[in-house]
């Protein structure tokens, strides 16, 4: 009688959580910015920054956020958020210790270097960023999965949220139902089945997303580990509904998959230690050039977006990206001079020919001489112990590939795009390479993801990350000189207008806001500017350790983003 008791409470305890969890996903809204004394996570959507923060106030650490948060954006967010691309983590943990995780997707091994050219020796763009054949080897579960020796919980209680949410649905937002209304055409020319994100009738915001079959897949993979996604029946539904269909991922290259543990990219600017991510991210890299190259100028005298203070920014980062195109790629497969392109003489000669008034020419600045990628999503989270983790990950277009694997539910990205399929040919996103990023099977593919934190006295101070493909380096860099040297609150550093330039196009891209007047005169100086849609949706936490409240959490106004801590 007793035990019959008790599972009479225990069944109606259990309804009743499930109750609450499915209003949340019916109805809720957006937190942009919070100030909090314990912890905080800022995510893409509300519902994966719920998803982390109750892990928080379980007990679980910045690493069980993460891994929470990220499960839940591939099922809120799958725009970007995923279990079909990759990504970059950086983290900071209480002891100390700092480290980078690579799962950037691979060349499938049936790859090779002049994949994406017609008979005629010409790039064919349309197959390296649409369809099967774009498809590079995912690596966000394994990614995961080698961050949980870090965490505290096992997978299925971090991967709950996610299922419940893929099996459930949760009610999308205008904007959320105008983005998959875009994406309709594509979805229904790619996919021969029936798949969640094409209905009868179009999409409208207060309609429930309901994805069966990527709960089922998210399932298998709590229940057998990373092996339920590399290996088995859903290795098997990439497999054949690629190679059907003309792409080239066989199940040896999805069971050989690794994600990869790298030193992270480190060093001083004004006094704190910036920690960010290394190749096969050139985010980083770009990073630490444009900050060095501006570290020995009084920019907070030049004030914030003067003519003067873009100019010098614009400058530092039309040198960087030069270098990007010239020598970047995959360190485990080509030789990158990533020491010397970070050594202070050759950044400080690198900007010494930058005139204070006149405009730059990219015809005239190319890369130094060396002695012998834009729907991605961020989050940031900080815990209650100090440990301190920034996560970027990417489909690399909206919605990748526009594939979803029958059967399995999930979008594949279209990664291999970001590789130089002919030198001198743009990406997606404009950028160009040579040699340095072209394909090879098992080769990662080079990034712009720049997931970024800074230590001050050893202490996590901001934990920092964007979307929007070439634009991220940019984006950190200006959120972190807008709180060192303008001395900026979080908001302000994350919402003020942008600006970016990534040495070609030799165009400075500017966001509505931005300055008329300063505009012009950039314009009377010799460049070229154009107003674009918004620039990144930085996730950005900044900790004031002598406040009660001790903690900012902002969520870019430019998106759903959202902001949760306690």
């Amino acid at each position: 009688m007793r035990i019959k008791f008790y599972l009479i409470i225990f069944v109606f305890v259990s309804n009743c959580l499930l109750a609450t969890a499915q209003i949340t996903a019916y109805q809720y809204e957006a937190q942009k910015n919070i100030t909090v004394s314990r912890a905080a996570v800022v995510s893409a959507h509300t519902l994966a920054s719920q998803a982390g923060e109750s892990i928080l106030k379980k007990g679980g650490n910045a690493i069980d956020a993460a891994i929470a948060t990220q499960f839940a954006l591939a099922v809120v967010y799958p725009g970007a958020g995923n279990i079909g691309g990759g990504g970059f983590m950086v983290a900071h943990l209480k002891n100390g210790k700092d480290f980078s995780l690579d799962y950037r997707e691979t060349a499938p091994a049936a790859a090779f270097k002049d994949m994406y050219l017609d008979a005629a020796g010409n790039a064919v763009t349309a197959m390296s960023q649409w369809g099967y054949k774009a498809c590079g080897v995912p690596g966000t579960v394994a990614g995961l999965f080698a961050a949980l020796p870090y965490a505290k919980f096992k997978m299925p209680v971090l991967m709950a949220p996610a299922i419940q949410l893929a099996e459930k649905g949760f009610v999308i937002t205008k904007e959320e139902a105008a983005s998959l209304n875009s994406a309709r055409k594509d979805f229904m020319d790619l996919n021969k089945e029936p798949i969640a994100f094409v209905k009868k009738e179009l999409w409208k915001g207060g309609d429930t997303l309901i994805q069966p079959q990527l709960a089922a897949t998210l399932t298998r993979i709590s229940k057998l580990g990373a092996s339920g996604f590399y290996e088995g029946a859903t290795a098997l539904m990439i497999q054949n509904g690629l190679q059907k269909n003309g792409g080239i991922i066989s199940l040896d290259d999805l069971k050989n998959y690794k994600a990869k543990f790298r030193d992270p990219i480190r060093f001083n600017y004004r006094g704190y230690q910036i920690i960010s991510m290394p190749l096969p991210s050139s985010g980083g890299i770009i990073l630490q050039q444009v900050l060095k190259m501006i570290e020995n100028k009084d920019v907070q005298a030049l004030q914030f977006q003067s003519a003067a203070s873009v100019q010098l920014l614009v400058e530092a980062e039309r040198r960087a990206f030069a270098d990007r195109a010239q020598y970047m790629g995959d360190a485990d497969f080509v030789q990158v001079p990533v020491k010397q392109l970070l050594e202070d003489t050759y950044l400080q000669k690198r900007i010494s020919d930058y005139i204070p008034g006149k405009a730059g020419n990219s015809k005239e600045t190319e890369a130094g001489i060396i002695p012998e990628h834009e729907e991605t999503t961020h989050i940031s989270i900080l815990d209650a112990e100090g440990n301190a983790v920034s996560v970027t990950t990417t489909l690399n277009g909206s919605y990748g590939s526009r594939v979803v694997i029958a059967g399995a539910g999930f979008i594949m990205n279209n990664e291999m795009d970001d590789f130089s399929i002919k030198e001198g040919v743009p990406n997606m996103y404009g950028a160009v390479g040579n040699a340095a990023n072209a394909i090879a099977p098992g080769k990662r593919m080079l990034s712009s993801m720049t997931p970024t934190l800074v230590l001050k006295n050893k202490k996590p101070f901001i934990v920092v990350g964007t979307p929007g493909g070439t634009t991220i380096p940019t984006s950190v860099i200006q959120s972190l000189v807008n709180i060192i040297d303008f001395k900026m609150n979080a908001a302000d550093a994350v919402n003020k207008p942008k600006f970016h330039h990534q040495w070609l196009p030799d165009v400075i891209y500017i966001e509505k806001g931005f300055s008329p007047a300063v505009a012009d005169s950039l314009r009377n100086m010799g460049y070229t500017l154009q107003t674009r849609s918004a620039i990144g949706r930085t996730e950005l936490i900044k900790i004031n350790p002598t406040q009660k409240k001790k903690i900012e959490a902002v969520a870019d106004h430019r998106g759903d983003d959202d902001a949760r801590g306690y």
